[in-house]
């Protein structure tokens, strides 16, 4: 699955330049030009990292950055034309990845994209039998397909983005939902459930979804 990066520059004449670098380094790219739309895109859409400007209309980088922080682990490279420390080390603290100044190279760009990539892996996850297929939204296990939901599917998706961590019910279900419809916290614990048994049929007697009592769900690293 091809790479895709997310470019939310004011600038069309500088992100039209950063879109053809990074198309011609192999990585799908899309262009957006204000901050009020970034969080409702990365919502309806993957993207396995974003370049964000700190100055944009409609919505700054930082309160963007912020936002996406609430529900999504996607690496974020800030980029400002600002050079005062307390902008970058503000930034970083939000939950960014790295931050670039501007002005730069568009090859510096794409050198510190792939190498966020390498640290931080792709969003299209293969460990150890399981398989999520985000375009297709398939996702399988030891080779057999998971007959999922799209509720289920997006959960189970999202703890694979990270084994082994502990996603909180208030985290899943800001995921789970697309049109952000209002459920309880327990709604999560009948889709683990479901998830759970149609995992159960392909590895009989393992639980690869664990309860922390009190926290919310991880999944096991398999």
């Amino acid at each position: 699955m091809t790479t895709h990066i997310l470019v939310v520059e004011d600038e069309r004449q500088l992100a039209a330049l950063l879109a053809d670098y990074l198309r011609a380094a192999g990585f799908e790219s899309t262009v957006l030009h204000d901050g009020s739309s970034v969080v409702p895109w990365v919502r309806a859409n993957r993207t396995d990292l974003i370049l964000l400007d700190v100055m944009l209309p409609g919505e700054d980088g930082m309160s963007v950055c912020r936002e996406l922080r609430r529900f999504s682990e996607v690496p974020v490279v800030m980029v400002t034309a600002r050079v005062e420390e307390i902008d970058r080390l503000l930034g970083l603290e939000l939950g960014a990845d790295d931050y670039i100044c501007k002005p730069f190279s568009p090859r510096e760009v794409v050198a510190r994209v792939k190498a966020i990539l390498r640290r931080t892996g792709p969003r299209a996850r293969q460990a150890s039998g399981l398989e999520i297929d985000e375009p297709a939204y398939r996702a399988s296990l030891d080779g057999h397909v998971l007959d999922l939901t799209p509720v289920e599917f997006r959960l189970l998706a999202t703890l694979a983005e990270q084994p082994g961590r502990v996603f909180s019910r208030g985290q899943l279900l800001d995921r789970l939902y697309e049109d952000h419809r209002i459920v309880t916290d327990r709604t999560v614990d009948t889709h683990v459930k479901n998830v759970r048994r149609k995992m159960a049929a392909v590895r009989p007697g393992e639980e690869l979804i664990r309860s922390v009592y009190g926290v919310g769900y991880r999944l096991e690293s398999l």
